[in-house]
């Protein structure tokens, strides 16, 4: 594993991770912007800083929205194509017809299509997280509902990762 260290001026982190040549996104944190009545949201600084200058939003799992980079879009593409077109005609066509490449403006706002928003729930208060390889777009009161965990049932998430 290699790391390339950037100094910008202000602060000295980590870019990229390199794993054998390919750069592997680390995304994390939580967020939680609002969207205006025109479906545009601040998409936090920090994530587009690793997700790029543009990116792709589609439908995901657990009525969410994914955020993809411009590259791991294409390492997803790749997986599902490496594999029989029967086993994934479905995954092809739903992540492709709901997918959209956005480019946040100066203000760093994205604008959701309506209907992605309305397929994951979305109204007026979201949240933003960093889920490793990607981000991802919840409403807001689903997330909280989602990380309503006892310890017991966190323990057992983590533990079953063998960490």
């Amino acid at each position: 594993m290699w790391f390339k260290v950037v100094n910008n001026g202000r602060n000295i982190g980590f870019e990229n991770r390199y794993i054998r040549g390919a750069a592997v996104l680390s995304l994390t944190g939580e967020y939680f912007p609002n969207i205006d009545n025109k479906g545009r949201m601040n998409f936090p600084s920090r994530l587009r800083e690793e997700l790029g200058e543009r990116f792709y939003i589609t439908r995901w799992v657990d009525s969410c929205l994914a955020v993809f980079s411009e590259e791991e879009w294409k390492s997803v593409c790749e997986k599902i194509n490496s594999q029989s077109f029967n086993s994934t005609r479905d995954a092809q066509r739903q992540l492709s017809s709901n997918a959209c490449l956005v480019e946040p403006d100066k203000q760093g706002r994205i604008s959701i299509p309506q209907s992605l928003r309305e397929r994951a729930g979305i109204t007026a208060e979201v949240a933003v997280i960093g889920a490793m390889n990607r981000a991802e777009i919840w409403d807001r009161a689903r997330w909280q509902r989602r990380c309503e965990l006892s310890d017991d049932q966190y323990d057992d998430i983590i533990l079953r990762l063998n960490l």
